[in-house]
């Protein structure tokens, strides 16, 4: 039977994180500040945060943002899309990138972006 261990805060209906041993998968993290909930201002300030998100559930993990090895990205208007590209390619400033993928969606609570991610221990 395969091991799995919860990553990220309890109390919430579904695993923000799950570590599988080689693996970790997590869910869909948004720009929100996790200590206040509060969504800052524009999609810029809202990828970095939802980037500094992932990043937090990772190092829970003993991972960084090194270790990820692709991402599902939604945005909630793919106009959008150069702006958070912008913060996408100076946060994963090092070759190889991520793969990822990016699709427009509605989002909840006015979010503009939900970054997924993958990642595997090296």
């Amino acid at each position: 039977e395969m091991t799995k261990t919860r990553i990220g805060p309890t109390g919430t209906s579904y695993s923000p994180g799950l570590d599988l041993g080689d693996w970790v998968f997590l869910a869909g993290q948004g720009g929100a500040d996790p200590t206040s909930k509060q969504l800052p201002e524009g999609i810029e300030a809202q990828t970095e945060q939802a980037l500094r998100n992932v990043e937090t559930l990772l190092q829970e993990a003993g991972l960084s943002l090194r270790d990820v090895a692709s991402c599902l990205v939604h945005l909630s208007d793919l106009t959008l899309f150069h702006q958070y590209n912008a913060v996408w390619e100076r946060v994963f400033a090092s070759e190889p990138r991520p793969v990822r993928t990016t699709v427009g969606a509605p989002l909840l609570n006015e979010m503009l972006i939900e970054v997924t991610a993958i990642a595997r221990r090296p």
